[in-house]
């Protein structure tokens, strides 16, 4: 794998590798002793141009239990405020001799741009650009679908027969757009749901149901239901009446969460603004996986860095058991 810049080209293939790995990754992050000598010697580089302290934080543990050397880039305060471009920012990455750069840009495509231009020759992976995608995000909530679903016995498994719904912002949502297609090709069946303004134009391209009435979705009875986050600061229209009108048609409270089936699972990429896309029962509740997603990341972080700088080279097992 030479980068991991999405989720609509990545097959079904790589995506199960992806997951198998990770669950080698899980098992090794149990035992006193975290990190593993894997990638000792590589130096990966977080560079985002937005700020997001849960995704940075958990590229930066995938990282380090993986024994390499990390460089935080923060562009806010940095050269690039001054007027930089992404080109000068990857040529100094280069020369400082980076071996993977973990990238997440307001700009949709960076990502491609920096893994095709040629000013680089890391690898590179899209921690989020713009309203295009979060590759790693879908990867981890699929992963935690799996093992809630199968258990132990997850690896080599895709989601086949299994109903995901995913509710909310789906607009400004790269998670919405990488869950979709990753969903899809891991055999799940997919349904969109939304107040009609947070739907983007032209879904019609798109593997996935669209339902603009949550409590008839919660009435289908699905395995997952994925509540996103209400992107206020991506907002600067009105795409709704109120937060409180918004919450009593497409929030999960109390009521609806007793509605799904018993083994339904809830989601939630996070930050939660709870209250407003999710109540606090829902959230807490032991259905939830908002916390596991967490932890599950860092598992499926140090999966797509292991596969992108030492897999290629070295398949063996148990350098990374």
């Amino acid at each position: 794998m030479r980068h991991l810049l999405d989720t609509k080209t990545l097959t079904r293939a790589d995506a199960l590798r992806i997951l198998d790995v990770a669950e080698d990754m899980r098992d090794t992050q149990s035992r006193e002793v975290k990190k593993l000598p894997t990638l000792r010697g590589k130096t990966v580089v977080n560079l985002f141009f937005e700020d997001s302290t849960r995704t940075r934080i958990s590229f930066e543990a995938a990282a380090k239990r993986l024994s390499a050397d990390v460089i935080n880039f923060s562009a806010k305060g940095s050269s690039v405020s001054k007027g930089e471009s992404l080109q000068d920012t990857a040529q100094t990455l280069q020369a400082m001799g980076a071996d993977a750069v973990v990238i997440r840009h307001g700009a949709s495509g960076a990502p491609q741009t920096l893994a095709t231009s040629g000013w680089i020759t890391a690898g590179v992976v899209n921690a989020g650009d713009g309203t295009h995608e979060h590759p790693t995000q879908a990867l981890l909530d699929a992963f935690t679908m799996r093992k809630r679903r199968f258990g132990d016995d997850s690896r080599g498994r895709d989601l086949s027969g299994m109903a995901v719904t995913i509710v909310g912002d789906v607009l400004h949502s790269r998670v919405a757009r990488s869950n979709v297609w990753l969903l899809h090709t891991l055999g799940a069946d997919v349904t969109l749901v939304a107040p009609p303004t947070l739907v983007p134009q032209d879904v019609s391209a798109w593997p996935a149901h669209i339902v603009y009435d949550l409590d008839e979705a919660v009435a289908a009875g699905p395995d997952a239901l994925m509540m996103l986050r209400i992107q206020l600061e991506r907002m600067n229209a009105a795409y709704f009446p109120t937060e409180r009108e918004y919450s009593r048609r497409w929030g999960l409270d109390a009521a609806r969460l007793a509605a799904l089936p018993a083994d339904s699972i809830v989601m939630h990429p996070g930050p939660m603004n709870r209250g407003l896309e999710i109540s606090a029962d829902a959230a807490d509740s032991p259905r939830s996986t908002v916390l596991e997603q967490v932890a599950n990341g860092v598992s499926v972080r140090m999966a797509a860095l292991y596969l992108l700088l030492a897999g290629e080279r070295d398949t063996n097992e148990e350098d990374h058991r």
